[in-house]
């Protein structure tokens, strides 16, 4: 087989190895932020606990406030009753007295409606808070492991980018220039092996002289149908012309 056609196979092979890692290393912050926006999500749950939570406790303050002043306000009326120069004035200061009085009632009720509703809600922001701190911990551990097998990814990418700079160094210039625009205009997928007298890429038949010619491998030979360039060569040297054990030792 050519020099050129050995070093086409063996890039085509580092190319194909290459763009799994690209796309293992891009895959990394979709990954990161489907984690973190579940966690996200958690964390506005809480947020909305607390709210509730707060604004429960702040209710319940306002209340306890006014009980206070209508308490105030209620013994400020009896001391004013006492000195009452008709009965009419003393049944007057009493209706205020009432009124103030049931406004304490009703306060109190409501007190004990959100002290009855707060129980809940404080139950779940404690659990939600422990829950999410454990989160948070397995979110941290798995993206440092992401992290670390992406390190590891990008380590062997750069041995590839090296091995593929390396294998293009011994090629002709216009071998290298068909492949590269082959590899772009066909999936990044620019050489085929001719396997049982057909392209294995496109699958079209090729014609027995065209076989025979590049069975003769006196030059590169692009496919007729689908413009690949073509090789041919016994089943059990592939993995020798592509260079794995050569390039995975590194």
């Amino acid at each position: 087989m050519l020099p050129d056609l050995e070093a086409a196979v063996r890039l085509h092979d580092i190319d194909g190895r290459i763009a799994v890692l690209q796309k293992e290393i891009a895959a990394l912050p979709k990954h990161i932020a489907e984690i973190e926006k579940k966690l996200s999500s958690h964390e506005r749950r809480l947020e909305i606990d607390r709210s509730a939570l707060s604004a429960n406790q702040k209710e319940r303050k306002r209340l306890e406030g006014e009980i206070q002043l209508a308490e105030g306000k209620i013994s400020k009326l009896r001391g004013q009753a006492l000195e009452a120069k008709t009965n009419e004035h003393y049944r007057a200061f009493q209706n205020e007295i009432d009124y103030a009085t049931k406004e304490i009632r009703g306060a109190e009720d409501r007190i004990l409606e959100l002290m009855t509703a707060s129980e809940p809600l404080d139950a779940n922001v404690k659990a939600a808070e422990a829950a999410l701190k454990d989160e948070r911990k397995q979110v941290d551990a798995e993206k440092g492991e992401a992290e670390k097998r992406v390190a590891g990814t990008r380590k062997t990418l750069d041995s590839l980018m090296a091995a593929r700079r390396e294998t293009i160094a011994t090629m002709s210039p216009a071998v290298v220039t068909a492949y590269e625009r082959i590899r772009k205009t066909r999936a990044g997928i620019a050489v085929s092996e001719a396997l049982d007298g057909r392209c294995r890429q496109c699958h079209i038949t090729l014609r027995p002289q065209f076989m025979q010619e590049l069975k003769r491998g006196e030059k590169v030979m692009f496919c007729e149908s689908c413009s690949r360039m073509l090789y041919w060569n016994p089943p059990k040297s592939v993995e020798a012309l592509a260079g794995m054990n050569a390039v995975s030792a590194k």
